[in-house]
């Protein structure tokens, strides 16, 4: 296990595999857990990563932040194509699982733990046993499968209910859930926090069995690649701050819109963007 820094306390914890994209401009680091380090760092956050990657994978973009990386042959590997019926997603490559052990012990008590696996790297039961701090979950990656050609489809996510307990918040997506609204309903009854988020239409969260839609700013999309993972950061640790999953909602809703003006990784808030958006929030 190669540690590109020794580990200090952090205040948000991300583990999850970064992502290789393949895109026609080149390479690229994405991944939930590139975008949430970036956007948690920039709201003030101590962060800290649990990953595995290859020499392939551009770390270069997580500069300062500290990083526990479990060698891999290859890094988590996407090619994303746009096609009229949606998204066509191949995974090329799968880097090695991350194990509690893998987490340093000094991390495993940080206020806000944030799981964000992309391709099964994490263990189901991985929630029971980090259950004392904030625990985010962003569960897409168990919400996948991929055939012997490496083609990504939407998949239940088995033994949800044994994670969504000790989640202190979920946050999804409705691809991923392949738009099961149901499926969703049905998820609310096992956990305290629930926020859909559903791109240009905002998201929807569920909360003490309540509903409430909150809607974004209208703005010029360029790039929504990790806008979800900017959302779920940014309601986390506004969730931690202030225990209001309505406030959270609306910040990050507000803070998420404001990043698909840009591409990729250059969508992470700026301080502006960040104090703009809590003028909004407690105006």
């Amino acid at each position: 296990m190669l540690e590109l820094a020794p580990p200090q306390p952090v205040d948000y914890l991300v583990v999850g595999h970064v992502a290789v994209d393949i895109t026609p401009q080149g390479i690229q680091l994405g991944g939930t857990v590139s975008f949430a380090a970036l956007t948690a760092r920039a709201l003030g956050m101590r962060v800290g990563i649990v990953t595995s990657a290859g020499e392939d994978a551009p770390l270069q973009a997580l500069d300062g932040i500290h990083i526990v990386n479990i060698p891999s042959k290859h890094s988590t590997t996407f090619e994303n194509v746009r096609t009229q019926s949606g998204r066509k997603q191949t995974l090329h490559h799968q880097a090695e699982p991350i194990l509690l052990d893998h987490i340093p012990q000094v991390w495993k008590s940080a206020p806000i733990i944030h799981l964000a696996p992309i391709a099964h790297e994490l263990d189901s039961s991985l929630p029971e046993k980090l259950s004392d701090s904030l625990l985010g979950i962003t569960p897409q990656g168990w919400m996948r499968s991929w055939d012997e050609n490496g083609q990504v489809t939407a998949t239940a996510w088995e033994n949800n209910e044994q994670a969504l307990r000790y989640a202190g918040a979920v946050v999804m997506s409705v691809e991923d859930v392949n738009r099961d609204l149901e499926l969703v309903e049905e998820m609310t009854h096992h956990t305290r926090i629930l926020c859909l988020t559903e791109g240009e239409d905002g998201c929807v969260l569920y909360w003490n069995g309540d509903r409430r839609r909150f809607r974004p700013i209208e703005v010029e999309e360029v790039d929504a690649t990790g806008a979800g993972d900017i959302f779920a950061a940014a309601f986390f640790v506004r969730l931690h701050a202030t225990h209001d999953p309505w406030e959270a909602a609306r910040f990050a809703t507000q803070l998420a819109a404001r990043s698909v003006t840009r591409v990729g990784l250059n969508g992470i808030p700026t301080s502006q963007e960040i104090e703009e958006c809590l003028m909004e929030v407690l105006s």
